[in-house]
């Protein structure tokens, strides 16, 4: 409990990092991946084209990797003296929307064709349809999966510590240079991680319920 108590600030610090990279990352993960499911569903060729390109890249790239194109590459090739809190989100979104689309991809397809076929019928474009017809239906298959995906980015998250960014599994670098145990250290820094995700999971599960009730 002493390494909690003499250092609250610190591990305050680490935790709202945490929460912090982990809620912008998720937003930009859940806008990016909702864009790029719909271009591969996309009567466009070239949209499908770059959809899957996205999803098939991010999918099969390390996420570590994407970590390091994103703080030696992109600060010296497209934006010097970018923030390390920009960059460390921008990787983790990017990654996890590629997942994401996949799940969102996979609710859609569970949307009976004639739906989207009856829409077309009366005059609806495609992004009508999507936004009017399919994906309400297809929001009820796609919330369980998107609760781990989410879980997943708050543990990925734990890769921007090793690039200036404060968060949980940073501190402990820190703890551990002033002589604290290990071992103590990282049952705290793992109950942080627990309180967020099990936040995700209850806020899913409340969501869950409602579309229960909803059908």
């Amino acid at each position: 409990m002493n390494v909690l108590l003499d250092n609250l600030a610190l591990f305050r610090e680490g935790f709202l990092g945490t929460l912090s990279l982990t809620a912008v990352s998720a937003v930009l993960a859940l806008v990016l991946g909702l864009v790029i499911a719909g271009f591969r569903v996309s009567p466009v060729p070239p949209l499908r084209i770059f959809g899957t390109l996205w999803v098939t890249v991010l999918r099969n790239t390390p996420l570590t990797l994407l970590f390091l194109v994103a703080f030696f590459v992109v600060p010296k090739v497209l934006f010097p003296g970018i923030n390390s809190f920009v960059l460390a989100v921008c990787a983790c979104g990017f990654y996890t929307s590629a997942f994401i689309a996949e799940a969102i991809r996979s609710g859609i397809n569970t949307v009976p064709m004639g739906q989207a076929e009856a829409a077309r019928a009366i005059g609806m474009s495609f992004t009508q349809t999507m936004r009017i017809v399919v994906l309400p239906q297809a929001t009820r298959a796609v919330v369980p999966p998107l609760s781990s995906l989410l879980i997943a980015l708050t543990k990925n998250t734990a890769i921007a510590g090793a690039f200036d960014n404060v968060d949980l599994f940073n501190i402990q670098k820190t703890l551990s240079n002033d002589g604290y145990d290990i071992a103590m250290i990282f049952v705290w820094i793992t109950i942080g991680y627990l309180i967020i995700t099990y936040a995700i999971n209850g806020l899913f599960r409340l969501l869950e319920n409602r579309l229960e009730v909803a059908r």
